[in-house]
Order: structure tokens, then sequence, then C-alpha cells
């Protein structure tokens, strides 16, 4: 695709492949490479994998920060607050029954929930081309001249 500019020159558009949000979401909602479906996306519990082994997409560009922990907070908190409260008003139990089933409870989900939630947000990034992921990108081209 060509775009003229006021100058009269034309300036080249390079297509960029597509990349769908949805597939990307669940890729790492699943833990796997976004671009691929394939590959694991962590080396460990949290830590995202440099490259894919399978299809060499780099990965190391996502910038996940402090979005897992806040989705998988908003998460436990929206499961766990009504349950309380359900359990509170229908048994009106002692406080140690309460802090028996509620923390390590609300400790486990957020422990499972955090690496597919932050698997979510660097698939998300993937496919917005965030943060590097772009290969045409200026984030891209200064990583490379630095």
């Amino acid at each position: 695709m060509t775009v003229q500019i006021l100058t009269g020159q034309p300036v080249v558009e390079v297509a960029r492949p597509s990349r769908n949000l949805w597939t990307a979401a669940k890729r790492g909602l699943r833990c796997r490479c976004p671009a691929c479906g394939e590959a694991r996306l962590f080396t460990s519990y949290l830590k995202v994998a440099p490259v894919c082994d399978r299809c060499g997409e780099e990965l190391h560009h996502h910038r996940a920060d402090d979005a897992p922990p806040y989705l998988t907070i908003m998460v436990v908190g929206h499961v766990i607050v009504p349950l309380l409260m359900w359990f509170e008003l229908a048994y009106e139990p002692a406080l140690w029954i309460h802090a028996a089933i509620w923390l390590p409870l609300t400790v486990i989900m957020s422990l499972l929930l955090l690496p597919p939630l932050k698997g979510l947000v660097v698939g998300y990034q993937w496919a917005m081309r965030m943060h590097g992921f772009d290969e045409f990108g200026d984030e891209r081209q200064q990583g490379q001249n630095q």
C-alpha cells in the first residue's frame, strides 16, 4: 500500500500480518506462546521465556508489570467476598473458622490464577504489537540500535 503525503513523495507502508487478539489471549491463558500456541510461555513460575522454543518468537519484550497481580486480586476478590458474605449470613461461624477457610482459599486461588493471567497480558501485548512486539515498530528499531 502506498500513501502520498503533501510533499508528493510516495511512502510505502509495510503490510503487517494480522494477529488475532482472542486467539492470543486464549493461548496466553493456557500459558502457551501467543504466536504459535505450542511451546510453553514460562520457563519457571512467572518467568517468561525470552524466545519461543517452537516458533522463535521473541517474548522478552513483554511489560506485564503490575497488571497480572491487579487482575488476580480483582478476580479472587470477586469470588471470595460474596462467598464469605453468604457463609457469614447463612451460618454465622466463629472467626477462626473464617480464617481457616478463606485465608488458604484466597492464597491458593491467587497462586493458581497468577500465571494464566500473566500469560493473558503477554498475549494481549503480543496481539496489539505493544512494547517491541511490532517487528517494524520504533521500539524494536531503538533496541537494535543500542
